[in-house]
């Protein structure tokens, strides 16, 4: 197996982070597409697992998961689109997952599935569709390591970014800085759908701090250059951020 790559070429703010989805990467050559990725300056790699029941579309289960694993020594995040939730957890923690995320509407019980992420030794995060309202965070802010604002519907990549994200991202971003300045843990503020160097700044500016990107990074010849212009770019929303 290929030794793990360290991340030397990430000059991101500490607070921000790019994180490219193996959605769009070659499935044929996958352990070094992430390789690739990483020494070019990514900072963790997304895995969206989609099941064709909650979304319209079949991907990928735990044992890619384990397969990209040895080739990256950076955080893998694991978006779950499934139904249910739960028994997919263990199977993805065991595969080196190290955040988790998942849908509120694909649980019967979110503060438990959040709960079992954390017992299987993951991040637990929570993910909102652009219809999908905060008030889920309501009850279960201390459980809670990452909030995902979805920015297209799940389902495809290669969409373009919702409009409406913005508003959503700067609502998320008041809750989690009211929680932070209380008392309570650190939670990361993820976008994800149609994120690109020309409007991640805007993105930037609304709140967010991680940036899921696919099709706007792999497939493209120099994946070095865009997430260097997409550093450049959060650097100009950095200086208006909320």
């Amino acid at each position: 197996m290929p030794s793990p790559t360290p991340n030397i070429m990430s000059t991101q703010p500490a607070s921000t982070r790019i994180t490219p989805s193996i959605l769009s990467a070659d499935f044929a050559r996958l352990g070094e597409e992430v390789r690739n990725v990483v020494a070019a300056g990514a900072d963790w790699i997304h895995v969206d697992v989609m099941d064709n029941h909650y979304v319209p579309n079949l991907t990928i289960g735990p044992m890619v998961c384990s397969a990209i694993r040895p080739h990256v020594s950076v955080p893998i995040d694991v978006h779950l689109m499934v139904e249910p939730v739960d028994d997919l957890v263990p199977m993805f923690a065991k595969a080196g997952a190290d955040y988790i995320s998942f849908h509120p509407d694909a649980s019967r019980h979110v503060d438990r599935t959040l709960s079992l992420i954390r017992e299987n030794g993951c991040k637990a995060g929570l993910v909102f569709n652009p219809a999908t309202p905060l008030s889920y965070l309501d009850y279960v802010m201390d459980k809670i390591d990452l909030v995902l604002i979805m920015s297209v519907n799940p389902g495809f990549g290669g969409q373009s970014f919702i409009p409406a994200a913005l508003a959503k991202l700067r609502e998320a971003r008041a809750r989690i800085d009211a929680w932070t300045q209380a008392g309570g843990q650190e939670i990361v503020l993820q976008v994800d759908g149609g994120v690109k160097i020309d409007n991640i700044a805007e993105i930037r500016r609304a709140g967010a701090d991680t940036f899921v990107a696919g099709s706007a990074i792999f497939g493209k010849p120099d994946y070095a250059g865009i997430i260097k212009s997409m550093r450049e770019q959060i650097a100009i929303g950095e200086t208006t951020a909320i």
